[in-house]
């Protein structure tokens, strides 16, 4: 195993934990905002984890995922806060 493959083998464990930290503190978050913000927190966690799995893989085409994934991820947040402010009426 070379030394690029083991740091990036430790950068997804590290990555691994950061996620579950992230998740423990999402369910802990005493207000709505908090979690929302935890939920960003956790997809742009699991976009760079993905980029790093795609080097250590060697694959180009999993970087696609990643992008997918970031995207999917801010249109989920912007969506939600927006349904949170309105209180989940219709203007």
């Amino acid at each position: 195993m070379s030394a690029l493959e083991m740091f990036l083998v430790i950068t997804l464990f590290i990555m691994i934990l950061a996620i579950l930290a992230s998740f423990i503190r999402l369910i802990i978050g005493p207000t709505i905002w908090d979690r929302i913000l935890m939920v960003n927190l956790i997809s742009a966690k699991v976009v760079m984890f993905i980029a790093v799995y795609a080097i250590y893989v060697d694959s180009i085409l999993i970087l696609d995922i990643a992008i997918s994934y970031g995207i999917i991820g801010f249109l989920t947040i912007t969506l939600l806060s927006k349904y949170i402010m309105t209180g989940g009426r219709e203007k």
